[in-house]
C-alpha cells in the first residue's frame, strides 16, 4: 500500500555548482509512503508525515547552503561549530566563513534533485513507524511560464534563519509598466539577476582588486547576526549591490525606483516574490 503527498512543503536554499557558482533555488518537496496498514488501516497517520517532513526539511534544508562533499571543487573543515570552505566553480572561486549550522553536507559529487532526494531518505529511516518500508521524497521546481531568476542573500537584521550569509530562492517577477505587464522589462531583470547575489553595500568589507578589470575581481561580506558570524567572498560578477538590507520588500522597492528612474514619466508597478506565493509589492507612480 502506498501513502502520497503531494507538494507537501517547499524549501529555499542556496547551493554549490561547479559551472553556475552559488545558485539560490525553491523546491517543492512531495512524498510517498510504502508499507503495510496498521491496526488503523494506515500506512502513517497523514499528521505524522506533514509534522515529522516539514520539521526536518523545515530544519535540514530550508535556508542553508547545500554543499557536495565528495566534489573535487570543494576544500572544506569544520572548527569548533564553524565550516571554513572553498568552492571552485568556473565563475572563480567562493570562500565561505560562518556557523555550521548554516550549511548542509551532502555526500555526494553535485547537488541535484535526486541526489539531494536519496540523501534525505538516508537520514530520515528511523523516522516513521516500523510498518512504513519504503520512503520515496521527490524535489522539483515550481512551474513558472515567465521570468523568472535564482537569487542568495543574508538579512543580519533577521533574529531567524534568513540571517544565513548564503541562502536564497528561485523567484518570478512582474513588472507593470502603466498599468500593463511588460514581458520586455521582466526579462531584462531575470536575465540581469540570473544566478545573483543581492547584497547590502555596508556589508561589503574588501574587494579583492588582485585581478582588477577581469571577471575574476571579487567582493568579501562580513556581518555579525544572531547565529554568529558570517563572510562570504565570491566573484564580483555574480554580485548586485543595493543600499539597503536585502528583504523582498526592499528589492521590490530598489526594482520600481531603478525601473522608473530609467522610464521617467511612466508608472511602475513590481510585484516581486521570494520563493513561491509569497513576495511584496512596490509602486512608482508617474
Amino acid at each position: 500500500m502506498q501513502l502520497f503527498v503531494n507538494q507537501l512543503t517547499n524549501v529555499d536554499f542556496s547551493y554549490l555548482d561547479a559551472q553556475r557558482g552559488l545558485v539560490g533555488e525553491t523546491w517543492l518537496a512531495s512524498v510517498i509512503l510504502d508499507g503495510v496498514l496498521d491496526e488503523q488501516g494506515m500506512v502513517c497517520d497523514f499528521g505524522v508525515v506533514k509534522k515529522t517532513l516539514r520539521y526536518w526539511l523545515d530544519d535540514q534544508l530550508d535556508h542553508r547552503l547545500l554543499v557536495p562533499t565528495e566534489s573535487e571543487r570543494l576544500t572544506h573543515q569544520c572548527i569548533d561549530g564553524r565550516i571554513i570552505l572553498t568552492w571552485q566553480s568556473d565563475k572563480g572561486d567562493i570562500e565561505l566563513n560562518c556557523p555550521q549550522e548554516a550549511v548542509t553536507l551532502i555526500a555526494t559529487d553535485s547537488i541535484t534533485a535526486v541526489s539531494t532526494s536519496v540523501w534525505c531518505r538516508e537520514q530520515l529511516k528511523a523516522s516513521f513507524p516500523v510498518n512504513v518500508d519504503q520512503l520515496t521524497l521527490t524535489f522539483a521546481p515550481e512551474h513558472i511560464d515567465s521570468a523568472f531568476y535564482h537569487y542568495s542573500h543574508g538579512l543580519k537584521k533577521h533574529n531567524g534563519n534568513c540571517q544565513r550569509i548564503a541562502h536564497g530562492h528561485r523567484s518570478r517577477i512582474e513588472i507593470f509598466r502603466n498599468g500593463e505587464r511588460s514581458d520586455e522589462l521582466e526579462q531584462h531583470w531575470a536575465q540581469r539577476w540570473q544566478d545573483i547575489y543581492i547584497g547590502t553595500a555596508a556589508d561589503l568589507c574588501s574587494t579583492d582588486d588582485s585581478s582588477e578589470g577581469s571577471s575574476d575581481e571579487r567582493y568579501h561580506f562580513a556581518y555579525d547576526a544572531p547565529q554568529g558570524h558570517f563572510e562570504l567572498t565570491l566573484p564580483r560578477s555574480q554580485c548586485y549591490l543595493i543600499d539597503t538590507d536585502t528583504t523582498v520588500e526592499l528589492i521590490a522597492e530598489h526594482l520600481a525606483s531603478t525601473v522608473a528612474a530609467s522610464l521617467p514619466g511612466q508608472s511602475i508597478l513590481v510585484r516581486a516574490y521570494e520563493g513561491i506565493n509569497k513576495g511584496a509589492l512596490a509602486q512608482q507612480l508617474a
